[in-house]
C-alpha cells in the first residue's frame, strides 16, 4: 500500500504540462488556498456568515488542475454533516486536447452530488457549461478575476428553458 507521501509525490505536478498552451491555460492562475465568502448555497446564506476554503493544484503530470472545496471551514465542522451546507468536495479539471478546453468533473461524497461539464475562457471569465447527474444543464462561472480574489457563481437552467437560478456564490480571497 502506498503511503500518503509517496501518494502526494505521483499525484501532484509542479506546474502545467508543455502540451498545454498557455493561451488556454484557463486554471494556473487558481493554485494555491482561498477563503470562501459563501453568499448563497442553494438558499440565501449571506446572514449565516459562513465560510469556506478552497485549494487548487496542478496534478497528473500537469495535465489537470484539482480542487478541493470544503465548507464550513475544516476548523468549524461537526458531525453531522448538514447535506444542505456541508460540502468536502473536488473538481477535476482534465485538459482535452481534441477540444481545446477543459474537461469538469465535480464530486461532493457529502451530498452525493456529481457533475459534468466543458470549461473555456472567454474574454476575462472561466466559464463552464455541462448538467448536473440529472440531466439539468447547468452553467458555472469564475468571474471578477484578479490574481488574489474571484467570483464564483453557480447556475442551473429552469424547466422553461430560459431562466437560468443562482444556486450558489462565492466570494474568494487568496490565502497568505
Amino acid at each position: 500500500m502506498a503511503s500518503t507521501n509517496e501518494l502526494q509525490a505521483a499525484w501532484a505536478a509542479g506546474g502545467r504540462a508543455p502540451e498545454i498552451p498557455e493561451s488556454h491555460d484557463a486554471y494556473g492562475w487558481l493554485v494555491g488556498s482561498w477563503t470562501l465568502d459563501v453568499r448563497r448555497y442553494r438558499v440565501d446564506t449571506a446572514g449565516r456568515g459562513l465560510e469556506g476554503e478552497a485549494h487548487f493544484g496542478w496534478v497528473l503530470e500537469g495535465r489537470a488542475i484539482q480542487d478541493v472545496w470544503i465548507l464550513p471551514r475544516r476548523g468549524h465542522r461537526s458531525p453531522p454533516p448538514e447535506k444542505g451546507f456541508d460540502t468536502y468536495g473536488t473538481t477535476l479539471r482534465v485538459w482535452d486536447a481534441a477540444l481545446q478546453a477543459w474537461r469538469v468533473t465535480w464530486v461532493n461524497p457529502v451530498t452525493g452530488a456529481r457533475d459534468e461539464l466543458v470549461g473555456r475562457r472567454v474574454g476575462p471569465d472561466i466559464v463552464q457549461v455541462g448538467r448536473h447527474a440529472d440531466g439539468t444543464p447547468i452553467r458555472w462561472l469564475f468571474t471578477e478575476t484578479t490574481p488574489d480574489s474571484f467570483r464564483w457563481t453557480g447556475e442551473a437552467l429552469a424547466a422553461d428553458g430560459r431562466t437560468w437560478t443562482l444556486e450558489a456564490e462565492f466570494r474568494a480571497t487568496r490565502m497568505r
